[in-house]
């Protein structure tokens, strides 16, 4: 997703007019989830997907319609057969897709995608919002605005101060929810519209200590699922930016004080593939100081049991060791360094989502030093 406005402010900037569409309501399962966009271009090109098959096409051929007229379509779907009988895709939900004109030749628009392809690469948070109610747009009005946390706003609903205000008003909260959803604004308690709001935020950082081979795979596929992934290592040769073309940065740190020189917070992972034990424990010891929302270091069980039993015993708590997702990854039978980074990759994927309960590989209880050790 992050790749794509990229991709879309990319092609502004080369004069090309393109159709959006982004699923703004889905109910039961679907392909993708609410929030998701692709790219339509004039020759029926995609850019992304929002699911494949006759539904992406149909999808495709109505953007023709908005291509012709300039303005947006609301498209709605059912996936239990009876909208799409001719596919396989019968997946029992519902979804609808706005499609929406984005042109060149409105600059309020390449304002908007430039100031959240800035957000999403050097922080900070805003809300994207885009009147989906189709009669209340006119040809080359852009419904949409952009809002940072400060309250600046960048483009223009087009439509009564009253919606625009109570946007602002709420746009904290709808921040807050972390969630694309359509919400209705009423005036008077009569006229009522929808504007489809999506927070807009930076892509995590991960950083990843250690820059061996498992270190080389997880870094494209980690850019690639939206991390901004750094990589530290303390070794000259191995901190080389050339072998980590995907990384934002890439560090030559001492592991003894690493976190002093880091950003963390809590929207910061960690992944710890250091050259040996030594330096995963001293990389650990100061992650787990840290209010990091992952922590992850590779390992077997047995050489995680000695590090966590040592750690104990320099005063961390049960507590704190059961933050460690180790040994890392979802246990797919993975034993090559890519095979291993799409492990990892995929947990980082299932923490960031909020699937992860009780998905921590190994769980320590209150046992003896001997048993832990």
């Amino acid at each position: 997703m992050d790749n794509l406005y990229l991709q879309l402010l990319q092609l502004l900037k080369r004069g090309r007019t393109m159709v959006l569409a982004t699923i703004i309501s889905q109910v039961g399962s679907s392909p993708r989830g609410v929030g998701t966009k692709c790219l339509i271009m004039d020759d029926g090109s995609l850019v992304g997907t929002v699911g494949g098959g006759i539904f992406e096409a149909h999808t495709i051929q109505e953007a023709k319609k908005v291509f012709e007229s300039g303005l947006p379509i609301r498209l709605f779907f059912s996936l239990d057969g009876s909208d799409i009988a001719a596919t396989d895709m019968l997946c029992g939900g519902r979804s609808e897709i706005f499609l929406e004109l984005i042109s060149p030749d409105n600059a309020a628009c390449m304002s908007i995608f430039q100031e959240i392809v800035n957000i999403k690469d050097h922080g900070g948070t805003g809300l994207l919002a885009t009147v989906v109610d189709t009669d209340k747009w006119q040809n080359n009005e852009l419904q949409k605005v952009f809002i940072k946390k400060n309250g600046e706003i960048t483009g223009d609903l087009s439509i009564a101060d009253v919606y625009q205000n109570a946007l602002i008003d709420n746009a904290g909260k709808l921040l807050q929810s972390r969630k694309a959803m359509i919400v209705d604004f009423l005036e008077d308690q009569k006229d009522r519209l929808e504007i489809f709001v999506e927070p807009v935020v930076m892509r995590p950082p991960l950083y990843i200590f250690g820059g061996g081979h498992v270190s080389k795979e997880i870094t494209p596929l980690a850019n690639r699922v939206g991390f901004n992934v750094v990589v530290i290592e303390d070794r000259p040769e191995f901190a080389d930016p050339l072998n980590f073309p995907d990384a934002v940065q890439v560090r030559q740190l001492d592991f003894k004080d690493v976190m002093s020189d880091l950003p963390v917070d809590e929207s910061s992972y960690m992944i710890i593939v250091t050259r040996g034990h030594i330096h995963d424990m001293t990389v650990l010891a100061q992650a787990l100081k840290t209010n990091a929302k992952y922590i992850g270091m590779i390992g077997s069980k047995n050489k995680t049991g000695i590090i966590f039993g040592k750690l104990l015993k320099q005063g961390f708590s049960i507590e704190d060791i059961n933050r460690v997702y180790s040994p890392i990854g979802i246990d797919i039978g993975a034993e090559t360094p890519a095979e291993i980074a799409v492990s990892i990759v995929a947990e980082l994927v299932m923490v960031r989502s909020g699937k992860n309960s009780n998905a921590v590989s190994m769980r320590l209880s209150c046992k003896s030093d001997n048993e832990i050790s």
